[in-house]
This record gives C-alpha cells, structure tokens and sequence, in this order.
C-alpha cells in the first residue's frame, strides 16, 4: 500500500491545547492489523511557532501478542529535506527533543514550526493481531520543561544535600587522563560520579556561559538515578558572575553590549524562563588574574531579579572574602535572598589539588525539598529552606523554626507578629559536639541562648522572643569547636513584607 494511502487510511485524533503543564497539548490516536507488519507508518502533527521543545510519550496495546512498534521522529520535510530527527526502535517510549538537549537516539536541534511525523516501524504484528496506540504530545515554550520529564527520584519530603557550583569540560574543568600524564577537559560522567561518591543527592552543572552540557545531562540522568542533575550554567561577565539554574535556555550574557546593556536587562532576560539565579563569590578582587569575580555590577542591580547569594564559594567561610556579609546588607535593605554555597570545583577527582583547595559537596547547600525532583529542589531554595554545611559533611544538620499564635514557620519563611506578639523559636543541630549554636538578629550575634554550647550528637535549642512590631530577620549559625562555621542557616522573616521584598 502506498505511503499515501496509508496516511489518508490512518486513524488518529487531536485533542486541543492543554491548559497546564500536566497534560497533553496533542493526543494522536490509531489503530494497526494484520496488513500493517512489516510496514512503516507516519502519524502527522503540527508544531506552532514559538515551540521550543517537543516530548513524546508512547503507549500501544498488543504486546501480549507479540506486536512491536518502534518508534522514530521527522521534522518538517521528512527524510527528503534531511529532517530526520532519530530513531528509537522498541527501546523508548518516552523521549524529548530541543535545540539543547534530546533524549539519547534523538538528534538536537532548532523545533521549526510546521508538520512532523511520528514515524512507526511494525516489525511484527500478527495477522489476526489488533493493536491501538496512542501518542501524547507536549509542546514546551521559553525551556519550560514538562511535569512528566521531572520525575522525582525520591518521592518522599526531606532534607537533601548537594552542590550548586563546579566546572568541567565544558568550560574550564580539567582533570587526569588514564595516563596520569598531565591534564584534560573532565568529562561529565568523571563529575557526576564524584559527586555519587561523596554521597550528594543533586548537583548544578554550572559551565561558564555556556549550555553544551545539556545533552550530556539528558544522557546521564537516567544513569544517576539518585543523584539529580540541576540544568545550571555560571553567567560570567566583566563584572561579575552568577550561577542560573533551572533551565537549559540560551541566553546573552554580553553585559555591556547593545542588547545586554546591563546586569538588569539580563536578569530580566533569565527571569523570563523561570531561571533561579544566584551571586557567585561576590566579594573577590576582579582583575587581569581573575576578571569580573567580584560584584562590581553598575548601575546597581536590582535584588529582586536575583534569588539567592553565594555565601560560602569553597572554603572562603570566615575568610574576607566571604559571602556572608554581602548577603547580610542585602537582607537589611529588605531584601529576601536565600544563603547558599558551592565549590566551585574545577579538578573533579583530585581534591586536594582542586580549584580553591576543596572539592565537589565543599560546602554542602542542604535544601528541606517535598521531593527529589528539579521543581521541589528549586522551589526549596527561592523559599529559603535551606541551609549551608560548609565543610560538607554528610550527616551535620541546622533546623530553624519559630511557632506561635496562628503559625508555624522554619527558614526562609515570613511570619506577622503584632507589637508585643510573642514567638517561640526552636534550633536543633546534629553531630557538632563540642560546638556551640549563636543566633544572628539583624545582622548581629545576639546574646539569647544561655548555654550554646552543644553537648552529644543532638541537641535543641529554644528561646522565646518578643515582637516590637518591626521588621526583623532572626537566623542561626552553627561553630565548631575551634570557634569556626559549620553551618549557616537562612533566615525567618518577621514582618518583612514590603516593596524590596521579591514576590
């Protein structure tokens, strides 16, 4: 039969535009029998302008029967305008494709607009046999990825330790080949594997500038299934760097520039795709050894484009170049910015030689996420429930919560206690003994806690406080017992909301 026939004979239906991420924007629909093994099929759709990615998911009845459908992908033009987008054969169901990332068997590349195919290979279906199939097709603007390609790899709610900040061979990363003799572009794998080892439960793949790893990612992932792996890349400029999570969007990072006039325009650019955005190492001498490290960013930018601040960038903690007060004026402007920290690693197996003296989960952000998936973890930290282990331990632990009437909040949320309100705070550190708990009020060590010392793997602290009415942010610090930080903890906002406070 020919192609043409077969396309007119073809069973299929279309269903509207979805109107959540959840569902379907296409469901095609169809039938196959005895006359069809052996047989390729095309099942048409089309793809409007402004589509940016393409995700399939594909089910058929008949495998009790031995039917086998193989699956593959054409874009406009088919195999005649060298549209071919990949082969699966039997061995996917699911798969996406972008112009940064697709699933293994599938080719990257720009989504035109126009008519695609679905291309079906029957290479066996009884002839007796009946098989329905149906495939649901998503449709994904400005990098939104959708729900069904984030599958947590732990359903259940709880705190989850990683790094936000490393390098590799897709920017300036570099470790030992298998000779030994000098030095290579690390490849992913080499980083991923690191980070399993050190027992971390995600890390951002934060390239400079670039988002070349995004393929690699989509090959991995499958691979780490519990180690997460954030889409992430280091915004670099000539006056400053940051870290954008959450999405695998190009983006121009030409501050300065005709198009990129400023930090604003940018971050108002990367604030279109849903992007998380970070200061990296703000306080850093910025030269010829080390152009734009330091935040030297004019005219001023405005905070609330950006959701958190790097605290600790390696082992820089109680160092002058720590993040930590940058982030403290930030949060006295009103600002609601979330602490965290990371290695940024470029050496990934050799530690001890590693950029800045530390290696991949030095320091640990620790996140208290609903799940293991890209959504819970980012939506964790622009809530601000986290914390920063900064010797990167795998069992240190800071919980921060303060209950009164009518609430119940922990780090990084915001709470309205009337004048004369009264609230009763409660930190509970784990595995620092000999160390000692501080808690930090506006910015100042404040003497509430009669005995801080910490005495035993665990220990509670609590303390009651009460409200002038004012705004303030009450937050905990953890130090060991050479008087160091262990642990940084977010704040809790009290009567924070106002018009320098990001929604």
């Amino acid at each position: 039969m020919k192609l043409q026939t077969l396309l007119l004979t073809l069973l299929f239906s279309v269903a509207a535009f979805a109107q959540t991420s959840d569902k379907p924007d296409l469901t095609l629909t169809g039938k196959l029998d005895g006359h069809d093994n052996q047989t390729y099929r095309l099942v048409p759709f089309d793809v409007p302008a402004g589509i940016d990615r393409i995700t399939i998911d594909f089910a058929y009845t008949g495998r009790d029967e031995k039917t086998t459908i193989d699956l593959g992908l054409l874009g406009p033009g088919g195999f005649r305008n060298n549209a071919f987008r990949g082969w699966s054969g039997g061995n996917k169901s699911r798969f996406t494709v972008s112009a940064t990332d697709a699933t293994p068997s599938y080719i990257v590349g720009p989504i035109a607009p126009g008519r695609w195919n679905l291309l079906l290979g029957i290479p066996n279906i009884r002839e007796k046999a009946h098989a329905d199939y149906t495939a649901k097709v998503y449709f994904s603007r400005n990098g939104k990825i959708p729900d069904l390609l984030d599958v947590p790899l732990r359903a259940d709610a709880g705190w989850y330790r990683g790094d936000l900040h490393m390098h590799g061979a897709h920017s300036d990363g570099s470790c030992s080949p298998q000779s030994g003799k000098g030095k290579v572009p690390c490849p992913l794998f080499v980083t991923a594997q690191t980070a399993a080892e050190r027992g971390l439960d995600f890390i951002a793949l934060s390239d400079h500038n670039t988002v070349s790893q995004a393929n690699s990612v989509r090959e991995l992932q499958p691979y780490f299934d519990r180690l997460l792996l954030l889409p992430g890349r280091e915004l670099t400029t000539f006056t400053g760097h940051a870290n954008l999570l959450g999405t695998w969007v190009p983006l121009d990072f030409r501050v300065g520039s005709t198009d990129v006039p400023d930090w604003n325009a940018l971050l108002r650019n990367a604030e279109k795709s849903d992007g998380f955005v970070s200061i990296n190492h703000p306080i850093r001498l910025s030269g010829e050894i080390c152009m734009g490290c330091g935040w030297t960013a004019k005219p001023e930018v405005d905070m609330r484009l950006v959701q958190a601040i790097e605290v600790v960038n390696g082992n820089d903690a109680d160092t002058a170049i720590s993040g930590v007060p940058f982030w403290q004026a930030q949060l006295d402007k009103g600002f609601r910015l979330t602490a965290i920290g990371g290695s940024d690693d470029h050496n990934a197996k050799q530690w001890s030689a590693s950029h800045g003296g530390v290696g991949i989960g030095t320091p640990t952000t620790v996140v208290h996420a609903t799940s293991l998936s890209q959504r819970a973890v980012l939506d964790a930290l622009r809530a601000g429930h986290v914390f920063v282990d900064v010797f990167g331990s795998k069992d240190r632990s800071l919980e921060f919560t303060a209950k009164g009437q009518g609430f119940d909040v922990e780090m990084g949320d915001e709470v309205k206690i009337a004048k004369d309100g009264k609230a009763d705070f409660t930190l509970k550190v784990a595995n620092v003994d000999g160390g000692s708990a501080e808690i930090v009020v506006d910015g100042k060590v404040a003497q509430i806690i009669d005995q801080p010392k910490i005495a035993g793997a665990s220990q509670a602290f609590t303390f009651a406080w009460t409200s002038d009415g004012g705004r303030h942010t009450l937050r905990a610090n953890v130090r060991g017992a050479d008087g160091k930080l262990v642990l940084i903890g977010n704040p809790i906002y009290v009567n924070r909301t106002g018009a320098a406070t990001r929604p």
